[in-house]
C-alpha cells in the first residue's frame, strides 16, 4: 500500500483528499502545518507528497526545498495561486505536478496515480515481501525469520524497513541519518554503524545463505539480496 502525505492546513480539504485517496487504496498521513509536514515526511517516508503552498509555520516552497535535499520523492503542489509564474516556480523547484484550487478530488487522485506511475514506484502486495526465509511486513512494521518475529528497537526497525524497501541500493551514512534519524539529529554517524551491527546480529545465519547488509567501503551500506 503506497503512502501519501497530505499537507494542507484547511481541515475540510485535507479530510476530503484523505477519503478519496483511501478509497483508491492509498495509506494517508495528514499534516496541517509546515513544521509537522517536515517531521512526518522524515518519519513516514511517503511515496508521494501532496503539498499546499500557503501553510502556517513553514511554507510549501521551503518544504519542497527540504524534500528535494533528501531525495526524489514525488511532490504535487496544491495552491490557489494560479499565475503562471507560481506554476513555473513550483516546477523549477522540483515539483512533479501543480494543481490549482478549487479542484475536483477525483482529478487529484488521478494526478497522484499518474505521477506514481511515472516515478516507477510499485506497490508491494499487502505491504509484505519475502527475502528467502525472511519476511518484511511494512504494514505491521515487523520483521520475522522462519516465522518468528525478530525483536528490534524502534530505531533499528525503522532503519531496516527503509533499506529493505530498496534492495541492492547503496546509501551513505548521511543519507540514512537523514531518512531514519531525521534532519535535526546532531549525534555521530557512528549511530548507523552500531544499528547495522545490531541488525546483522539479529539476522544471524540468514546473512550467510540468503542475503546481507553489505558494507561498501567509502560508499555506505546496501541491503544485498540474492535472486
Amino acid at each position: 500500500m503506497e503512502k501519501v502525505l497530505v499537507v494542507e492546513d484547511e481541515v475540510a480539504i485535507n479530510q476530503v483528499l484523505k477519503v478519496y485517496l483511501q478509497k483508491e487504496g492509498y495509506q494517508v498521513v495528514q499534516a496541517f502545518d509546515g513544521n509537522e509536514a517536515i517531521r512526518l515526511f522524515q518519519q513516514e517516508l511517503p511515496a508521494l507528497v501532496l503539498l499546499d503552498v500557503m501553510l502556517p509555520e513553514t511554507n510549501g516552497w521551503k518544504i519542497l526545498e527540504t524534500i528535494r535535499m533528501k531525495g526524489n520523492c514525488p511532490v504535487i503542489m496544491l495552491t490557489a495561486l494560479d499565475e503562471i509564474t507560481y506554476r513555473l516556480n513550483g516546477l523549477k523547484g522540483g515539483a512533479d505536478d501543480y494543481i490549482t484550487k478549487p479542484f475536483i478530488a477525483d482529478e487529484v487522485v488521478a494526478r497522484v496515480q499518474a505521477v506514481l506511475r511515472r516515478s516507477g514506484i510499485k506497490t508491494k502486495p499487502d505491504g509484505v515481501k519475502q527475502f528467502g526465509q525472511l519476511t518484511v511486513n511494512w504494514k505491521s512494521h515487523s520483521v520475522s525469520l522462519y516465522g518468528v518475529t525478530i525483536p528490534l528497537s524502534p530505531r533499528d526497525l525503522a532503519l531496516f524497513l527503509f533499506i529493505a524497501q530498496h534492495p541492492n541500493q547503496t546509501f551513505t551514512r548521511e543519507q540514512l541519518l537523514d531518512r531514519v534519524w531525521g534532519m535535526d539529529y546532531e549525534g555521530s554517524d557512528r549511530a548507523v554503524d552500531l544499528a547495522v551491527k545490531r541488525i546483522r546480529k539479529a539476522l544471524g545465519e540468514w546473512s550467510i545463505h540468503e542475503g546481507e547488509i553489505k558494507t561498501l567501503r567509502g560508499l555506505g551500506y546496501q541491503f544485498c539480496v540474492k535472486d
